[in-house]
């Protein structure tokens, strides 16, 4: 199982996979079996937003085991929550906020 980090201007994680576009984290989550991911709003000018990986996720039914919403976007942060909790299944932990931490420190101690 993998972690995924979604963001193309931040540096990714030790211990998480990195995904710059919208369609680059899509064909990750379709590919993977996922634990954790954690998701930016913004991508760039003019290109796909964390609401499209979030749709896709709620359309497809292929949620990560844990969601974590690390955008600085406020509007962008609302708009994947209420996207992802309306269909999550209950066993999928989904967080309005970055990673804490100590998550960050464990995933860094598996890789």
């Amino acid at each position: 199982m993998i972690h995924v980090y979604l963001d193309d201007s931040r540096r990714c994680p030790e211990g998480f996979v990195l995904a710059k576009t919208a369609a680059e984290c899509i064909l990750i989550l379709d590919e993977y079996e996922v634990d954790i991911l954690s998701l930016d709003y913004d991508l760039g000018w003019n290109c796909p937003t964390g609401s499209e990986v979030a749709r896709w996720i709620a359309a497809s039914g292929k949620y990560p085991r844990k969601i974590y919403l690390h955008t600085s976007s406020y509007s962008g942060r609302v708009s994947m929550y209420e996207t992802l909790y309306s269909c999550k299944p209950d066993e999928v932990k989904l967080y309005n906020g970055p990673m804490p931490d100590d998550i960050l420190a464990a995933v860094a101690k598996e890789g």
